[in-house]
């Protein structure tokens, strides 16, 4: 978590807004490029709602959890029985010690073995099974104890359906929360993950367009950008301040995002501390700072791209809306003009969607692809300099 949170306000009166829906008609999707701050965001949510009295359920929605159904409906149990287990009680009776026709109450934790029981002796389809759960839990709990429930899954973009295999995790948890929503039970979803995640629910179930509200986050402006620069070091007691040419420094370096800010700010301060204490000159190293975020946030991504797709990805980062969105037909283009081997358009389209699948791009709208990672163009330009490619083969 970032000392300071920046830049964020209005989404989290979003949120709190959703919060006072007396009937759940929107419920939430925050989406956004890594380095965004969604996962930092979402965090910031959770005292939100346990403020207000709301249970908090939630996990990362890992790749196994979506294979199938059943997966995904004990990955949402057992995150369910963590808050059940400290909430509600079953009642199981057994003989006293001597006395055989004794019975003795004993209240017991309602565990995830309890919530999958009651699963598993559900009849019907995994959709049935796991609503009977939650509308099990919701009756159970004391009338006007809490105002409801927020379910919240970071990395839900890993989220899908499976038809090849006859498994639909995703349209199960899109059917089950808007039905249980038409019960007038107050479970609210917020799901967390990059902009790849609000297309595939509408293609999972179309009604979805009028189920979520989407709050996308983008990097921060100036002002926002600087807060988050300025104020960790307005603590009382610390001994570095940034100098204007430092923090336009940051600026330029960070592009606005907010990982990339708490990054190279972080490097700043931990490498002036160890100037100062060894009473050297304290210096600016951006471009070992540069080279140490790019092999921590770039060059994994771009390690597992094949040569021609990096070969792509080099004429993208050429073009002058590179950091936009960009056409099939402007990558052909200009490809024509630096590759001694260009791209067809069908290539381009073909190459498109593979490096859309390995998470390097995403397509926006109809014909238009952006960069799925902020600044790898930036990287993508480093990279070509450093081998030495000028973009021909």
């Amino acid at each position: 978590m970032p000392p300071y949170l920046a830049g964020r306000t209005h989404e989290q009166d979003e949120f709190r807004g959703a919060l006072k829906q007396q009937t759940i008609l929107e419920n939430i999707v925050l989406t956004g490029l890594r380095g965004v701050g969604k996962t930092v965001l979402l965090e910031t949510f959770k005292p939100i709602a346990q403020q207000s009295g709301w249970l908090w359920v939630g996990q990362d929605m890992s790749e196994s959890a979506s294979l199938t159904e059943q997966n995904l409906a004990e990955r949402m149990l057992a995150d369910l029985s963590v808050v059940t287990s400290g909430f509600l009680v079953r009642t199981e009776k057994q003989m006293s010690m001597g006395f055989a026709s004794d019975e003795v109450k004993i209240s017991c934790p309602l565990g995830y073995d309890d919530l999958k029981e009651l699963y598993e002796s559900t009849p019907g389809l995994s959709s049935d099974k796991l609503k009977a759960v939650l509308v099990f839990i919701w009756k159970s709990i004391p009338p006007g104890s809490i105002p409801g429930i927020v379910f919240a899954y970071d990395e839900a973009q890993n989220l899908a359906d499976h038809a090849k295999r006859g498994q639909y995790p995703l349209s199960l948890m899109l059917d089950v929360f808007q039905s249980i929503q038409r019960m007038d039970i107050p479970y609210l979803l917020v799901l967390t993950g990059l902009p790849t995640l609000f297309p595939k629910l509408v293609e999972a179930r179309t009604y979805t367009e009028r189920m979520f509200h989407v709050l996308f986050l983008s990097q921060l402006i100036e002002k926002d950008s600087r807060e988050a620069i300025l104020k960790p070091i307005q603590a009382e007691g610390c001994q570095i301040t940034f100098r204007e040419d430092t923090v336009q420094l940051i600026l330029e370096m960070s592009g606005g995002y907010p990982y990339f800010i708490q990054f190279i700010c972080r490097e700043f301060f931990d490498t002036w501390i160890s100037q100062m204490n060894k009473g050297e000159k304290m210096s600016v190293p951006s471009g070992a700072i540069m080279r140490k975020l790019d092999a921590d946030f770039s060059a994994g991504r771009w390690a597992r791209a094949t040569d021609r797709q990096r070969e792509l990805m080099q004429v993208i980062a050429q073009l002058p809306n590179c950091d936009d969105e960009f056409t099939v037909q402007e990558v052909s283009d200009l490809s024509q003009s630096v590759l001694d081997k260009p791209f067809s358009r069908s290539h381009v389209n073909q190459m498109l969607s593979s490096l859309s699948n390995a998470g390097l791009v995403y397509k926006n709208r109809y014909g238009k692809y952006l960069f799925a990672a902020p600044l790898l163009s930036d990287f993508i330009k480093r990279q070509m300099q450093e081998t030495g490619a000028a973009g021909s083969s």
